[in-house]
């Protein structure tokens, strides 16, 4: 049995977190967040609290990347700190339901916004989230050093198109400061504090989504100890700085009182840069941002099931790899299909939504076996940035969102 090629470094796995974490939400919940929050302030209060919440859980991953640098992620990290048995659960979850369900809805994504700018719709938006699904499998297939560069052009081309809306705005100003003002205290009809930070923190949550991911590349990352903590702490500082740049653009561009729906906010971002046709333009640059996360998607998840072949938990020919290009094609195959499954099934959205608060646990219980094998092994063999400080700010932030989840819906939560 061969074993996946080292070829990553610090720049591609850095790359490869932005390329996956930036995505749809970036352009969806800063409209969700704005209205419950109605405060500048409070903005930019809970982006820098979900970044908080980012790095430090990705300190904690980085040191289990540093010290398992396998493939499969939170499965092996799991599986050295408690067991096969909460691995067997974690990566059956994310086989079945978790990965192919995330990797339909960016497909779904995708496919409504080529419709929204170019008039298709029905099936023909479906066979667009399948063909967007199978064509970066295949190129993912293609070697992850192919897969690096190719999702390093994307991101380059998702940051430039949010960079040049910055730009854009200012020079042609477009927006006025004075959204800004008051800065601090709340517009009218806003949710009162502290309920107004609940869905704030959720949709934040959202956005930041999946830095984690990227840790189930470990196997193919050079020097992983040097290469996968600072790679995975560099990733999401970046994303923190684009969000909250991108956020105070929009803010720029389109008062707090005017935002109703993530969709219409940033039509109405668009529309004050570029007339009639700013629906169109930021349509196709959701759609550059989707493709990369999708693609990222494909490059870092089939590496569990990977693993799970390598385990005897799954079958054994998934852990073969292709003779030429070093990559697990039949896992990716695996995802690929189920996602493709899901998409015309189209009930992925609701499974999915029954899974983000066990999800959000075994984040958690990840964390949590870091300092069972710290305990376990010795600090030597855990070098953990900011410890304790970053392990129990992660906890606790994760129990508030648990809560927060459970409150907003308790069935899907129970």
């Amino acid at each position: 049995m061969n074993n996946l090629s080292r070829h990553l470094g610090v720049a591609a796995v850095a790359t490869l977190v932005i390329g996956e974490v930036v995505a749809i939400g970036i352009f969806l919940t800063p409209a969700t967040m704005a209205r419950s929050v109605g405060s500048p302030f409070w903005l930019l209060a809970v982006w820098l609290l979900m970044g908080a919440m980012a790095l430090s859980g990705a300190l904690c991953y980085g040191a289990l990347a540093a010290r398992f640098p396998e493939a499969g992620g939170g499965y092996v990290y799991l599986r050295e700190a408690f067991g096969p048995g909460v691995a067997f659960l974690y990566g059956w979850k994310c086989l079945l339901v978790m990965d192919p369900g995330i990797t339909a809805l960016l497909g779904a994504a995708l496919a409504s916004y080529v419709g929204y700018a170019t008039g298709m719709s029905g099936a023909a938006l479906k066979a667009v989230a399948i063909g967007s699904i199978l064509a970066l499998a295949a190129v993912s297939m293609l070697g992850v050093r192919f897969g690096a560069r190719l999702m390093q052009l994307l991101m380059v081309l998702k940051i430039g198109a949010l960079a040049l809306l910055a730009v854009l705005a200012l020079a042609l100003h477009a927006g006025s400061w004075s959204h800004f003002v008051p800065f601090i205290a709340q517009r009218a009809g806003s949710n009162p504090l502290p309920g107004a930070l609940a869905p704030a923190m959720i949709g934040g949550f959202f956005a930041f989504g999946g830095w984690w991911e990227i840790t189930k590349l470990g196997g193919e990352a050079k020097d992983p100890a040097r290469t996968m903590p600072r790679a995975l702490a560099i990733g999401v500082i970046a994303v923190t700085a684009i969000y909250i740049l991108t956020s105070a653009v929009f803010l720029y561009l389109v008062p707090l009182e005017r935002v109703t729906s993530g969709e219409t906010f940033a039509a109405q971002a668009g529309e004050a840069l570029f007339g009639p046709s700013g629906g169109r333009v930021f349509a196709t640059i959701v759609i550059v941002a989707v493709l990369g996360s999708l693609f990222a998607l494909l490059m870092a998840l089939p590496r569990v099931y990977y693993a799970m072949a390598r385990d005897g938990v799954f079958f054994k020919s998934v852990a073969v790899l292709h003779p030429r290009f070093s990559t697990p094609t039949r896992a990716i195959a695996v995802q690929a299909t189920v996602a493709s499954l899901y998409v015309l099934l189209g009930t992925f959205q609701q499974i999915l939504a029954f899974f983000i608060f066990v999800t959000v646990v075994f984040l958690a219980l990840t964390v949590v076996g870091l300092l069972v094998l710290r305990r376990r092994e010795g600090i030597a063999a855990y070098r953990i940035p900011g410890y304790p400080l970053s392990p129990f700010l992660f906890l606790v932030l994760v129990a508030v969102l648990l809560f927060l989840l459970a409150g907003h819906d308790p069935f899907q939560a129970a």
